[in-house]
């Protein structure tokens, strides 16, 4: 299987790094390098704002340090807005960021991503947590 490009929305990222959560084995395929997780300077801020916010700051430090090592995570920042997402704007960075890093998925329970998902441009998949964790697990 060809290693999915993926765009992680925050409210997943939470459910990934908790030790007893059935999510976590993602976080170890994400070290693993089974998949590869896109990025702008925009997630990476909202990211380290509520990890901040809802771990701590040393959970936030070294998750931003794990991030800025791994290979197989692509940054790349849009320089335009595509502007999907009418009920919660701010959710548009990452349907942004995954049609400039041409990603397969993007991974969230957030129903706001109904109108990205439901759009025929651009083309990617809109995919929740359960989803994911099946599919990474065939």
């Amino acid at each position: 299987m060809e290693r999915p490009k993926i765009i992680l929305d925050t409210n997943c990222l939470l459910q990934i790094l908790g030790a007893k959560s059935c999510y976590h084995f993602l976080f170890t395929e994400l070290l693993a390098e089974r998949y590869i997780l896109c990025v702008s300077t925009e997630i990476l801020f909202e990211y380290e704002e509520i990890l901040r916010q809802k771990a701590s700051p040393t959970a936030a430090d070294l998750f931003m340090k794990v991030i800025a090592r791994s290979r197989n995570v692509v940054r790349k920042d849009p320089y335009f807005r595509l502007g999907l997402i009418k009920q919660d704007a701010d959710d548009n960075k990452f349907v942004d960021c995954a049609f400039v890093c041409q990603a397969d998925f993007i991974v969230t329970d957030d129903v706001h991503f109904n109108d990205a998902a439901n759009s025929p441009f651009p083309l990617f998949r809109v995919m929740g947590l359960d989803e994911f964790a099946k599919r990474m697990k065939e």
